[in-house]
């Protein structure tokens, strides 16, 4: 006889092993007492009130299931079912470790990169500007030297060409226009046009009669704010061979005031250009002096 230890019902099928209202693994019981006893008739049987097998056979072996047979665990104790989320976290620290990894390498080998790539640039940027310097001062060099070497040709062409011209019309051309820059020069003061325009040996006299030499010349000119206009008039040019000797009139307005001189200007044809190496001045007084 068998009995569920949960229900507590007893069974006489020698095969039933497990209580067939909860399951539970029914247990073996011997009664004392031969007596008759309420069974629960297993599948497709009628209940009886025929004593029970233990009691009426005590001789017969105990019911024993097969070996091979395994009872089905208990519920909530299946040892096939296991939990998932040690893995997840598992899987979560892996991933953790990775990231932490790669930001540290980033962190390491990042900046390295960019240093270098920066020392790179700056080593190409330096090359260039090398470069470019070297091929600028070699380009301003053969500049220069090109420039040298026109102005050293102009010169010995002016040197070779030294004979002076024989075309009267355009040396008073040209004399009118060195006069117009000399009377610049002289109100602006500027001592380097007036040294190319003075001959070394330039002697000038002034209206009131002064002699003066090209150094004292330049030593004394100032600059003449008072003159606002000049023209020239009545310009005549007498060529002889190197020499040429330019008379004229000059009228001036200074200080709103007009003023008027009659000069003489020689000049020299010296190194492929005219030089004045004289100039006399008088001031016309009245309509009857000119």
């Amino acid at each position: 006889m068998k009995r569920c230890p949960t229900c507590k019902k007893t069974f006489t099928d020698r095969d039933l092993s497990f209580c067939v209202d909860d399951g539970t693994p029914l247990v073996l019981i011997d009664s004392a007492a031969d007596e008759a006893t309420l069974v629960f008739p297993g599948p497709g049987e009628t209940p009886s009130s025929e004593p029970a097998h233990g009691s009426g056979e005590r001789g017969a072996p105990v019911y024993q299931p097969p070996g091979s047979y395994i009872p089905p665990a208990l519920p909530g104790n299946q040892p096939g079912k296991r939990k998932a989320w040690p893995w997840v976290l598992g899987i979560l620290a892996i991933l953790i470790v990775l990231i932490a990894g790669l930001g540290i390498a980033a962190a390491i080998f990042i900046p390295r990169m960019i240093r270098a790539s920066s020392n790179t640039s700056n080593v190409n940027a330096n090359g260039e500007r090398a470069e470019n310097y070297n091929s600028n001062s070699n380009a301003s060099t053969l500049s220069s030297n090109s420039n040298t070497a026109d102005e050293n040709a102009n010169d010995n062409s002016d040197v070779l060409d030294s004979s002076p011209p024989t075309d009267a019309e355009r040396v008073l051309a040209d004399l009118t226009d060195l006069e117009h820059e000399w009377t610049v020069a002289n109100i602006n003061a500027d001592k380097q046009k007036l040294n190319r325009i003075l001959a070394d040996d330039y002697v000038g006299t002034s209206s009131d009669g002064k002699s003066q030499g090209k150094a004292e010349y330049l030593k004394t000119i100032e600059r003449d704010t008072t003159i606002q206009k000049w023209d020239f008039e009545d310009l005549k040019v007498d060529l002889k061979g190197d020499r040429a000797s330019l008379n004229g009139i000059i009228r001036l307005v200074v200080q709103d005031q007009p003023v008027a001189y009659r000069f003489t200007d020689k000049f020299v044809w010296r190194d492929g250009r005219w030089q004045a190496t004289s100039s006399e001045v008088t001031p016309i007084k009245s309509q009857t002096d000119e």
